[in-house]
Order: structure tokens, then C-alpha cells, then sequence
């Protein structure tokens, strides 16, 4: 059976929402970040990362948000996770590397400046800017990826999960989401998913 560790409202919410969505048999661990659980001995066995998610596969221990994401549609094929054409299932890829490079870094300079800077100004002046960056992030998606409901029509696939789960930080990140209605309907739609729901209802996300 599939062991996931995640903390709440972090990234490791996408996983938990696809993991849900395929139906695959699992078990969610939950890790107390405010008293830093990901940095125990026992869990810099599991991930020497310090982070979430981790999938323990019965013996293997895969990370990263995207290659999870993968992993696990590929063990659901039926459920259409990925496009099956190559360059639809390319576009999907390219997506998934913005947010793990550019939107979700974007976010992280609030709390986690410690990650780049030394210096206390420093890590202010980054945690400053992440208003604007997030909303440049958030417009990059809105004018050039959601072609609504999903971000790539009817089609739902793993990137949605990512996405989603990165639009439950916006209005914390000082966010103005009304100027974005595309995110707007887009959220609405991944709400209506049972998956989706079920990880709200759970105070997961």
C-alpha cells in the first residue's frame, strides 16, 4: 500500500488530491511542521529533503510534487491523468515545471527566505515582494494556460491538482483574485471534484 507523508497546506496537498482521485489504495501521514516533524531523525530517514510530499512505495521513497504526481497516474491509467498525445501531455509538463520553479519559489520567499539570504533585511525585502510575484504568477496563468474549467479544457490531469493546490495560498500571499476570473472558475470547478472536497473537508488544504 502506498504511505504518503504531507503536511497540511503545503504543496504535498496536490498528492493527496490525486491520490485521491485515482483511488489507489493508501495511507496519509501527517507531519507537524510548526514543530518541525520534517526535520527528525526519522523523517531525514524517509526524505533527507526536510520536505514534503513522500511517497513510500513499499521500500522505495519517491519525491517531488511532479514526479508523484506521475507515478501516480501511471499506476491509474484509466482515470486519463496524463494526455495521452505527446505534446498535449509536453504541455502539461511545462506547466508543472513553472509552478514547481518560478510560482511555488514565487510563494516561498514569504516564509523560507532563510533558504537564499543570511541577512534579516534581505529575507524581508524578498518576503516584501511576493505580493508582486505571485500576482505576476497568478496573471501568467490566467492570460496563458486556464482555457476553462480545467487548465486544459474538459481534460482533467495531474497539473490541475498542482495548480490547485498552489491557488489555496494566493489570498495569503496578498492576492487581489478578483482581477482573475479564469482562477476564479477554475476553482470553483476543482471543488466539484469529490477529491477535492473530501481534502477540504479534512482541513487538509
Amino acid at each position: 500500500m502506498l504511505k504518503l507523508y504531507y503536511a497540511p497546506g503545503t504543496i504535498a496537498t496536490a498528492s493527496v488530491m490525486c491520490l485521491r482521485e485515482t483511488g489507489l489504495e493508501h495511507e496519509l501521514v501527517a507531519l507537524d511542521f510548526t514543530q518541525s516533524a520534517q526535520m527528525t531523525p526519522e523523517y531525514q530517514r524517509i526524505n533527507p529533503k526536510g520536505r514534503v510530499p513522500a511517497l513510500d512505495l513499499g521500500g522505495e521513497i519517491l519525491t517531488e510534487t511532479g514526479a508523484i504526481l506521475e507515478y501516480l497516474a501511471a499506476l491509474a491509467p484509466e482515470k486519463g491523468l496524463v494526455p495521452e498525445d505527446p505534446l498535449k501531455a509536453a504541455r502539461m509538463r511545462e506547466v508543472m515545471f513553472y509552478l514547481a520553479s518560478t510560482m511555488h519559489v514565487n510563494h516561498a520567499h514569504k516564509r523560507r527566505g532563510h533558504r537564499w539570504a543570511d541577512k534579516e533585511e534581505s529575507r524581508a525585502d524578498m518576503s516584501a515582494k511576493v505580493p508582486q510575484t505571485m500576482t505576476e504568477s497568478a496573471r501568467y496563468m490566467e492570460e496563458n494556460v486556464i482555457t476553462g474549467p480545467y487548465l486544459f479544457g474538459d481534460e482533467l490531469c495531474v497539473a490541475d491538482f498542482y495548480f490547485y493546490a498552489i491557488c489555496n495560498w494566493l489570498e495569503g500571499d496578498r492576492v487581489d483574485v478578483t482581477q482573475f476570473p479564469k482562477i476564479g472558475s477554475f476553482r470553483q470547478a476543482m471543488r466539484e471534484l469529490a477529491s477535492v472536497a473530501a481534502t477540504h473537508d479534512d482541513n487538509i488544504l
